[in-house]
């Protein structure tokens, strides 16, 4: 899952109509719930080939429908690159049992603190001492995570998803230096730069061709359902869906919604990998949650407080 653009164009909204919540719920559910999807498709799919399957089924066949995007061949293929290798392809390689999804679904929103950080560079501001404190509380989270790594999260494991969230934070600043563009064909074309380096590092590591192609063509239905969940379900619709909930409302009332996304994925990995959650993971999650809300509503919070005193 990578984060969308944001764009407002109604800033008079206040809250979101109850068809619309429902809307940003599903897109929510579907990227948290996806952690459970990739586990199970890895039981059938080499992590990097399971990547790169997802981008070609992104790109195909939508790429011959929806015209390029008016951004550069190097801004596409930067996005690509993070996107496809640096954010999934390590993503899918921790999660193959090296962390555990739920855990994965949690880290991965470091992302946002990267992005804080490429946005403070290129715009050469000072790091405020709200963000500070939030990044603290976060970080807070991932020592406790770092301190009880066992067989089912390493600490290398950890570290691949930190690392999955810095290229996400990349893909973040790739995009919003493309402008105002539309996200879905901007990510069915991005697809065609992630989809080669995918394939290089399946045929090196994960064996060769032929070896591959007896493993795709073995894979069972439902791990086929797993790839097209990750490439219409979790791509195509969250990316649509995403981008037009931000046309029609301030992206303050819809950016709250991803924050549930560690929620859901650590509840269907609870659920249906039958996932432990202990009392110090619950901590974790809630410091890491707490960082991110911190780093949401301060500032309109401290807006407000100033409005009333």
């Amino acid at each position: 899952m990578s984060s969308p653009q944001t764009h407002s164009s109604s800033p008079s909204y206040s809250g979101l109509p109850p068809s619309h919540l429902l809307l940003a719920l599903a897109i929510v559910a579907v990227w948290g719930t996806n952690f459970v999807v990739i586990k199970i498709s890895l039981e059938s799919f080499p992590p990097f080939l399971f990547a790169a399957l997802r981008y070609i089924f992104a790109l195909l066949p939508l790429v011959f429908f929806i015209p390029k995007p008016k951004v550069s061949w190097v801004n596409l293929c930067i996005y690509g690159l993070a996107t496809g290798v640096g954010q999934f392809g390590v993503m899918y390689f921790a999660i193959d049992g090296r962390i555990s999804p739920g855990l994965a679904s949690l880290v991965i929103q470091t992302q946002v603190f990267f992005t804080i950080g490429f946005a403070m560079f290129f715009a050469r501001e000072g790091l405020r001492l709200y963000q500070a404190v939030a990044v603290a509380v976060a970080m807070t989270g991932l020592v406790i995570i770092a301190l009880h790594t066992d067989a089912t999260t390493t600490f290398f494991g950890l570290a691949l998803v930190v690392f999955a969230g810095l290229s996400w934070g990349i893909a973040n600043t790739v995009s919003r230096q493309a402008g105002s563009i539309n996200m879905l064909s901007y990510v069915v074309w991005a697809s065609a730069f992630s989809i080669p380096p995918l394939l290089i590092v399946a045929l090196i590591f994960e064996g060769g061709a032929s070896h591959l192609w007896d493993v795709t063509l073995a894979a069972p239905l439902g791990a086929w359902i797993g790839v097209l969940w990750q490439s219409w379900g979790n791509t195509l619709f969250g990316y649509a869906a995403w981008g037009w909930l931000l046309s029609k409302h301030p992206a303050a009332v819809v950016a709250p919604a991803p924050l549930l996304v560690p929620i859901f994925g650590m509840g269907a990995s609870a659920f249906f990998l039958d996932e432990s959650l202990p009392g110090w993971k619950m901590m974790a999650a809630g410091l890491v949650i707490a960082g991110l809300m911190i780093n949401l509503f301060w500032p309109s919070l401290r807006e407000q407080m100033r409005r009333f005193f």
